[in-house]
């Protein structure tokens, strides 16, 4: 990608776009309790790794998709520079998850983000935190990509 290029978003991305025949079709939405955003979702057994639990790069889709709504929210074109991720308990496939994501804190134009995943029951299944990096702000009137535009 050259320096003044910018993310575009063109509706197939694996985790979100409603274009993608083999995507997971996740909605991410303002989370009405925080500065965050959500999606709640059940993985299907396409995205099952063992018998019954979500594949671990699966997970870390989702994972890293909360955080770059998480960036939108915020305003920010954000890709990826850095994830640590901490499975903490196994992610099903099948049962309803809710998937959060936030941006913690912003340096020039580096965000660092957050994301969790729970099951119904609200036990912490993972947990990730990054690093993003703006690649520009969003148009908040006509950009598609921002679905979070205030």
């Amino acid at each position: 990608m050259a320096t003044n290029d910018v993310p575009f978003d063109d509706g197939n991305c694996f985790a979100c776009g409603p274009n993608n025949p083999i995507g997971m079709h996740v909605h991410f939405e303002r989370a009405q309790d925080s500065d965050g955003v959500r999606a709640r979702c059940t993985l299907g057994p396409q995205y099952q790794g063992w018998r019954g639990i979500a594949h671990g790069g699966i997970v870390m889709a989702l994972l890293d998709e909360a955080m770059a709504h998480a960036a939108g929210f915020a305003g920010h074109r954000g890709v990826t520079a850095a994830v640590n991720v901490r499975f903490r308990r196994p992610v099903p496939v099948e049962e309803p998850i809710e998937v959060r994501g936030r941006v913690a804190w912003q340096r020039h134009r580096v965000l660092g983000v957050e994301a969790s995943v729970f099951d119904a029951a609200e036990n912490l299944l993972a947990q990730a935190d990054g690093r993003f990096v703006s690649r520009g702000r969003l148009d908040a009137a006509n950009d598609r990509a921002n679905p979070f535009a205030k």
